[in-house]
């Protein structure tokens, strides 16, 4: 079969579409040979999504997506579901479909008109970039590169400056019960407020989601290590400029572990270089360093990153 002509690289947070009609959101960055992705959406006559040509989808939740392709696709399956390039039809970019999605939604149009970025340097990923977007449907932004650090930024201006509201409690709880996280109510807040990487606008919660720039896809290669036992340890900082990241990485200074590694969204950017960090996950053996592995599972049960500088404040 032939392979999917691609006039620039997969990168996390595209979509793509196989040649089923499945619809899986990009998850990593290494899609040389195989993309990466998570299956997000099927297509079912009796979906309760539609998309502009009236073909309807179901939604599919984590669990369901990697039994479907445990059944499907075996041959896809690993840590996420890896689709052979010669079975996708279609890749979706949110920095190239950004335009109709501004045209056709009043609410990311206002929203991105606060923003001051460069063309083709932010787009929308999730459901609004799939056409499958609903009234309740989230707003996910993504901005590539160093270009992410200023958007960062003009949302804590615009904060500050009354053009975007603070986020109300009732949003930072529903956004709680969402991730599910191991902190507590009191702790979580603590350190999202400081993020600034998501939001409430017109009664809707949208994220400020990173990715790296094309130029900058290999940066940091990640593989799956020796899973040898569950920690909990301190350690301090030094760097966390892919803190942001998807996985998060945190170097740290430890007799043991190098790098802090959180695959859940829920402890992107819970820490700043030179702070003290608590951290519990899954210990990893990559030969001649270890790394301590945070979102092993979907709710990453008894995992969590804190930054005690922070709380200790």
């Amino acid at each position: 079969m032939e392979r999917v002509r691609l006039e620039k690289p997969i990168r996390l947070r595209d979509f793509v579409i196989d040649r089923d009609g499945g619809i899986y959101a990009v998850s990593v960055y290494d899609n040389d040979e195989r993309a990466g992705c998570v299956l997000r959406y099927l297509p079912d006559p009796d979906g309760e999504r539609t998309c502009a040509d009236g073909k309807r989808y179901r939604k599919i939740e984590f669990d369901e997506a990697f039994a479907w392709i445990l059944e499907h696709h075996p041959e896809w399956n690993d840590t996420v579901h890896r689709i052979p390039l010669d079975q996708i039809v279609s890749v979706l970019k949110p920095e190239e479909e950004m335009g109709r999605i501004m045209q056709d939604n009043p609410r990311v149009r206002n929203l991105a008109n606060l923003f001051s970025l460069p063309e083709k340097s932010f787009g929308c990923t999730g459901s609004l970039l799939c056409g499958l977007e609903n009234e309740a449907s989230d707003i996910d932004l993504v901005v590539y590169g160093e270009h992410w650090f200023s958007a960062q930024r003009q949302l804590a201006e615009a904060v500050a400056e009354g053009k975007i509201p603070e986020m109300s409690e009732e949003m930072w709880r529903k956004v709680y019960r969402k991730r599910v996280p191991e902190i507590s109510f009191d702790d979580f807040v603590t350190h999202e407020a400081r993020k600034y990487n998501r939001g409430e606008y017109e009664g809707t919660y949208f994220d400020l989601l990173f990715s790296r720039g094309y130029t900058e896809q290999n940066a940091v290669p990640i593989k799956k290590g020796v899973p040898i036992g569950r920690d909990v340890i301190e350690a301090t900082v030094t760097d966390a400029s892919l803190a942001f990241d998807n996985p998060s990485v945190y170097a740290i200074d430890h007799e043991e572990i190098s790098f802090v590694l959180s695959f859940t969204h829920t402890y992107a950017g819970q820490a700043l270089a030179g702070e003290v960090i608590e951290a519990a996950g899954v210990v990893e053996d990559h030969g001649d360093e270890k790394w301590l592995i945070v979102g092993t599972t979907r709710e990453a049960r008894g995992e969590y990153i804190l930054s005690r500088t922070l709380l200790n404040r």
